[in-house]
């Protein structure tokens, strides 16, 4: 195989991106409002902050809207990945935080429509992301992500839209390669003071690599009504269901030079052929979650009072690929997992609009509480020389995580000056309740206590020209999956420490006639970095590391003509490294699951009705590392192109609409995510190469 350099994919693409951006029109482009960074409206251009927004029309026109790894390839610093594997989620880190989750996303919070779809230790699902029906996705990163808190290496927040209008339906149906097929249906609208927005959809795939089949079932509803003078309620529900989801597991680098389809040959087997793992063991996850909230919203002038509850249930069965032998350990907790989480919290902000010293002061005071509780189980995966079944119970736990923090922002408004300035104080505790003592007692807790200040200064050098300097500390506290063993091969491990991180970033803001251009560089220092310690019989324990650092630019730039030709590209360069040795890491080694570069760049043409439209995509990447020595095969850098096309019409109260897509247009074969430190060195997980998409969907307004 060979790969083009990541140099050579920049340079093509910034002449074919770059080249009709100097022939801009002097028509302004218009700001985009968002609330991530100071949780009240805001324009992005007069934030101190690295935020994007990926709007409806890229999130839902091209794509099948099944994973938000579709829509975040277009934000710089954001690493998203389609692991092409529906048991463990999508891999998403920003800025390289987070890049080393095994499965889920951690380090990054995520949050949809006011409810966190990240749990109070740190560990999230994205796929609980309905994005049929999102109006937007905020992508917000960098030092102002530290005024979420815990684990917000970068914040991703989810908008559904707002129902509104005459009641109206839509249902749309799509396909792809390896027999993915998504149907969903939409009604929304207002009626009688309440507005009403339902979806419900089905996804189904036999999966790029073997073993790897999974169906989605997967809807929400949302109720909006006034209450009296300047008041709003906004109720949402939404729920997921995957059955026996399939596993395909990471492969190692001889497997997927053989075949990157192939699962890994388990030499055990005393079949012939022999199996692989995931055949023998039949590994596979089902998924059950289900939540609610409801939040408030009173206006009283320009200040504010928001009031948030949520709460919900999340059931997993998950079985594994342990062998037998690894099993035998007393101190193992068996090859199957069975959990059962009730969660709940609320969140509590007042804000307050004032003039002071000829400016507008904006302040956001408030609390949030979140609470998880697990009844958690573990099981053989064998009964006999049956496996992948349940066998005898090896676990039996109750681990709860609560979380307490208070938050106060600030935000001076000038003529030419903005001052910011944010303080949290995180309150974590994590216990477990062991009811299985047969292998020694392993209950206890752990409280974590941290402060995370905030603040910034942004200078209006013009109306089209802002610069800022930015500043934050943050933290990271182990999530209950790393803290479940210890390198000793026993229970909980009681040692880990968080992770305390400084934050700095410079950058500007520019605008010319119709062109967007953000810029900026930034700094973080860890310590304390969580690491793996030990891998082995699939159990990874962790331990606490020691300086890291990561360094590095982002670029965005966007323009629109009015000859219907759209430019974008986003670059980003990112040094992140272990700044001091530890055991058998050296000084200066990469950390693993983060790229030295990637790039995202489309150049799109849309007719002047706007009915039919067309773009091509480069994606390009640079190489990754598996695991924290570097000693181990990185996943090559790539890059690759794909083609859209998609077409509108109008016919009275129809609007129909399709799409259709090409991925990776020249077949390249290349590795798309790693598997960090995993025991077994089957780090390798395969993308895709050459496969298309279509799509098609009809409105009608009532």
């Amino acid at each position: 195989m060979r790969y083009r350099p990541l140099s050579h994919a920049i340079a093509a693409l910034c002449g074919v991106t770059l080249a009709p951006l100097a022939c801009a029109a002097d028509e302004p482009v218009a700001d985009v409002v968002v609330v991530s960074a100071s949780r009240a409206e805001h324009g992005s251009f007069d934030l101190p902050a690295s935020i994007d927004v990926v709007d409806a029309a890229r999130i839902r026109d091209n794509q099948m809207r099944v994973n938000a790894s579709e829509s975040l390839t277009a934000v710089p610093g954001v690493v998203a990945q389609n692991r092409q594997n529906y048991a463990q989620d999508l891999q998403i880190s920003s800025r390289g935080f987070g890049a080393r989750s095994a499965f889920g996303v951690r380090g990054v919070r995520l949050i949809a429509d006011g409810i966190p779809a990240t749990m109070p230790d740190g560990q999230g699902q994205a796929a609980t992301f309905d994005l049929d029906v999102a109006e937007r996705i905020e992508v917000l990163r960098g030092p102002f992500s530290a005024i979420y808190g815990n684990h917000a290496g970068g914040v991703i927040q989810l908008f559904t839209r707002e129902p509104d209008g005459p009641p109206a339906i839509e249902t749309t149906l799509s396909a792809g390669s390896d027999g993915a097929r998504k149907a969903d249906v939409i009604a929304e609208g207002r009626a009688g003071g309440v507005g009403f927005l339902l979806d419900a959809s089905r996804f189904d795939t036999d999966g790029y690599r073997d073993h790897s089949a999974a169906r989605r079932d997967q809807g929400m509803a949302k109720l909006t009504f006034t209450t009296g003078a300047d008041g709003k309620v906004t109720i949402v529900a939404g729920a997921l269901r995957q059955k026996d989801t399939q596993d395909p597991l990471g492969a190692t680098w001889a497997t997927y030079l053989r075949d990157p389809r192939a699962n890994e040959i388990d030499a055990s087997d005393t079949q012939t052929p022999r199996r692989t793992l995931a055949e023998r063991y039949d590994t596979r996850k089902s998924i059950d979650h289900q939540q609610g909230g409801a939040t408030w919203e009173q206006r009283f002038g320009d200040d504010r009072l928001r009031m948030t509850v949520y709460g919900g249930n999340r059931e997993v069965v998950q079985y594994q690929a342990f062998s037998r032998a690894f099993q035998a350990s007393p101190s193992h907790s068996g090859g199957v997992v069975d959990f059962d989480r009730d969660f709940y919290g609320a969140d509590v902000n007042w804000l307050d609009v004032r003039p002071l010293a000829g400016g507008r002061l904006s302040t956001t005071a408030g609390i949030e509480y979140g609470r998880s509780q697990d009844y958690r189980t573990g099981y053989e995966n064998f009964v006999g020389n049956t496996f992948g079944v349940r066998g005898q119970l090896r676990r039996d736990e109750e681990d709860t995580v609560s979380n307490a923090d208070p938050y106060l922002q600030s935000e001076w408004q000038g003529e030419k000056w903005q001052f910011t300035g944010g303080l949290r104080h995180s309150r974590v505790r994590a216990r477990v309740d062991d009811r299985y003592l047969s292998n020694g007692d392993d209950s206890g807790d752990l409280r974590f206590a941290r402060t995370t200040p905030v603040a910034a200064v942004l200078y209006k050098v013009s109306p089209t020209l802002n610069a800022y300097v930015s500043a934050a500390r943050g933290f990271e506290a182990p999530t209950l999956n790393e803290l479940f063993y210890s390198g000793q091969g026993a229970g909980f491990n009681f040692a880990l420490r968080p992770a305390r991180s400084t934050h700095v970033e410079a950058g500007v803001k520019a605008i010319a006639g119709n062109v967007r251009v953000d810029a900026a560089l930034f700094q973080a220092r860890t310590r304390d970095e969580l690491v793996v310690d030990a891998s082995s019989g699939g159990r990874t324990s962790y331990r606490n590391a020691g300086r890291t650092l990561r360094q590095g630019g982002e670029l965005s730039v966007a323009g629109n003509w009015s000859n219907g030709i759209s430019a974008r590209i986003s670059a980003t360069v990112l040094r992140a490294i272990f700044d001091e040795a530890v055991g058998n890491v050296r000084d200066g080694s990469r950390l693993p699951g983060v790229p030295s570069a990637n790039l995202f760049g489309e150049v799109a043409w849309t007719d002047r009705d706007g009915r039919f439209g067309a773009a091509v995509e480069t994606i390009a990447s640079a190489k990754v590392y598996p695991e924290e020595t570097n000693a181990e095969q990185p996943a090559p850098g790539y890059a690759i192109v794909n083609l859209r096309a998609n077409a509108t019409q109008a016919f009275g109260p129809w609007r129909l609409r399709a799409f259709a897509r090409v991925n990776n247009v020249f077949d390249r074969q290349y590795v798309g995510s790693v598997i960090v430190g995993d025991a077994n060195k089957r780090y390798y997980e395969a993308a895709p190469q050459r496969n298309w998409m279509l799509g098609a969907s009809a409105r009608y307004q009532f």
